[in-house]
């Protein structure tokens, strides 16, 4: 079906294995199924297009961070091949070309190429952009996903393209080994001890994704920090409240030990994601299992208990 400017199947996470009680901060990385797609094409004036667009023309800095020693050309070629394979008519790569079909541009060596139907504002965007930079953009403005490079070798994550954070700052995570990331994350220890085996698995030869969720008081889809009013829910009624959710894949590029760590976000109304008694009796024993350390990390402490009520009123 058509949704919002991209084309797209059932929406991509799964309620059912991410909203658990008692709830756990952990790894939850589970196979892809074969033929499961990673990649989001997006149509000109799609939601996230819009979104990156306005991110990318004026906090390109905050989104598109790299270590300057790293050589991300291995994980960029995996990436386009991988767009290529999976959504042929959507993205073209012939390295050291890569052409968004749906948007009629190219970026070849830095140099952007824009066909007679490309956007004015897109092919603005990219060459405001340094050139070294041109084929991400193009990459973040063609698909919904932004897009990570984690290196297996110390957990490090030395490459970003991250326009549309859930409230983390891409720009203070880069070179960063997996700890030191997230060290912010409260009931951490698991994720922690999970870091190199976790960096080992999904840099092997396997495909996997995980979902993460949380209960938000706006409806953006860029939640940079630095971009958002500092008390959330100042004025805020839970049943104005959104449902923000992350569907976190990881492609692989075996040959040096890495993986593109896809992130794809998504914001709906609260009351549209929590659509049945069922759905709303599994939010509420979550939310009800979260230590207070979470809920401050998630920033729900000031609504657990109107949200916990909201959510009984729905079971």
């Amino acid at each position: 079906m058509r949704v919002c400017g991209f084309t797209m199947g059932p929406m991509p996470f799964d309620f059912d294995a991410a909203v658990q009680a008692p709830f756990r901060m952990q790894p939850g990385l589970r196979r892809l199924a074969p033929g499961a797609v990673q990649l989001t094409p997006l149509a000109p004036g799609a939601p996230h297009q819009r979104a990156k667009l306005a991110v990318l023309a004026a906090h390109a800095d905050q989104a598109l961070c790299r270590d300057p020693q790293f050589d991300a050309a291995p994980a960029l070629e995996a990436l386009c091949r991988h767009a290529a394979a999976e959504h042929p008519s959507a993205w073209r790569w012939q390295g050291p070309a890569a052409r968004a079909l749906l948007l009629d541009l190219a970026v070849a060596e830095g140099r952007v190429q824009a066909g007679p139907a490309a956007p004015d504002e897109l092919v603005a965007c990219l060459e405001a952009l340094p050139a070294d930079w041109r084929l991400a953009g193009l990459l973040s403005l063609a698909f919904a996903e932004d897009f990570a490079v984690l290196d297996a070798r110390d957990t490090c994550v030395p490459w970003l393209a991250v326009a549309l954070p859930s409230h983390w700052a891409p720009e203070d995570k880069v070179g960063r080994p997996f700890a030191a990331v997230h060290a912010p994350v409260a009931d951490n220890a698991l994720l922690l001890r999970a870091a190199p085996a976790l960096a080992r698995l999904v840099s092997g030869e396997e495909r996997w994704e995980r979902f993460v969720w949380t209960v938000s008081a706006h409806g953006r889809l860029d939640a940079h920090p630095k971009r958002l009013p500092p008390q959330r829910w100042s004025g805020v009624d839970v049943a104005d409240a959104w449902w923000r959710s992350e569907r976190q894949t990881f492609i692989p590029v075996p040959q040096v030990r890495q993986a593109v760590f896809t992130i794809l976000a998504e914001v709906r109304p609260l009351a549209q994601a929590i659509d049945t008694p069922a759905r709303a009796a599994q939010l509420h024993a979550a939310v009800a299992s979260m230590s207070p350390a979470v809920l401050d990390y998630r920033g729900l402490t000031p609504v657990r208990e109107p949200l916990l009520d909201w959510l009984a009123a729905r079971c």
